[in-house]
């Protein structure tokens, strides 16, 4: 006999969560209002709003977070590991920053508007390395907002750390902000989770459909010890932020490629941000 619960928690977490969408488009609708107005004081409320959105989302999504460290509370440009799209909430809910999207995000319905509401930085595909790009980034550091940057490219299982990419870290270097490496790791019972990854060509409805039946998801968020760019370059900036994160979720770094040491264990079926092939990520650094 199949297990009934999946089913039980999806009929009262589905209604939620489409709730819970309605009220970000709601907010996203009066926060285009207020830029008419006001842009600067819209901006900061912006901020605000987002991060209690998201911090909302985490309590109808089975995630339950663990801290470690705090959010830089000055300006900063953080760089994570990738999972999933949940680093996205499980981040954004603990401080107001603003994430890089690929471009076409920006058009998809619902998603898009709730992503531009939240002041994310599109990118161009092949540009991310590109001078327009590069100077939004350090404009918006200049201008004190924090950004994220998944420094992969790519999302993992959770077993390993890709190399990070130095390209856009030069943003934070030119503009004397300090970097902020951000571990993240899923966890169940103590052991990695595997319905969290958002990978291969996994689609994002069905990836939160599993996700709504599913019981607890420990979200271990390491917020580490900043990094000053002043005597960095940018490569030296991308292997000091990859090897902090690896120390933290204890892993293991072998060559360009940080692992964790072999388990015999089945790698996941195939298993969302959103809709996305997450070998192009939605914050794709590369």
């Amino acid at each position: 006999m199949s297990d009934p619960m999946p089913i039980l928690r999806r009929l009262w977490r589905i209604p939620l969560v489409v709730g819970w969408l309605l009220i970000g488009l709601l907010l996203t609708a009066c926060v285009a209002i207020g830029d008419r107005v006001a842009r600067n004081t819209t901006q900061r409320y912006r901020n605000s709003l987002t991060c209690l959105w998201m911090r909302g989302l985490i309590g109808i999504l089975p995630l339950r977070i663990h801290r470690h460290g705090t959010p830089a509370k000055e300006t900063a440009l953080l760089v994570s590991n990738h999972v999933s799209w949940l680093d996205i909430v499980a981040i954004g809910a603990q401080s107001p920053v603003h994430f890089l999207s690929k471009a076409e995000v920006r058009h998809w319905p619902v998603v898009g508007w709730l992503a531009s509401a939240a002041g994310t930085q599109f990118i161009q595909r092949g540009q991310a390395g590109g001078q327009t790009l590069h100077t939004q980034l350090r404009d918006a550091l200049e201008q004190g907002e924090s950004l994220v940057i998944f420094a992969e490219g790519t999302t993992t299982v959770g077993d390993r750390v890709r190399a990070f990419h130095g390209r856009l870290m030069s943003c934070a270097i030119e503009s004397q902000t300090p970097l902020q490496p951000v571990a993240i790791a899923y966890r169940r019972d103590g052991q990695r989770d595997l319905l969290a990854p958002f990978i291969d060509d996994d689609e994002f409805s069905r990836h939160l459909l599993r996700l709504l039946g599913s019981a607890p998801i420990d979200v271990e968020l390491h917020f580490l010890p900043l990094v000053q760019c002043q005597t960095h370059n940018r490569n030296q900036l991308a292997r000091a932020a990859q090897g902090a994160v690896v120390q933290a979720l204890g892993l293991v770094e072998t060559g360009e490629v940080v692992a964790a040491p072999r388990v015999r264990s089945c790698e996941p079926a195939k298993a969302i941000t959103c809709g996305m092939n997450a070998r192009k990520s939605a914050s794709n650094a590369a």
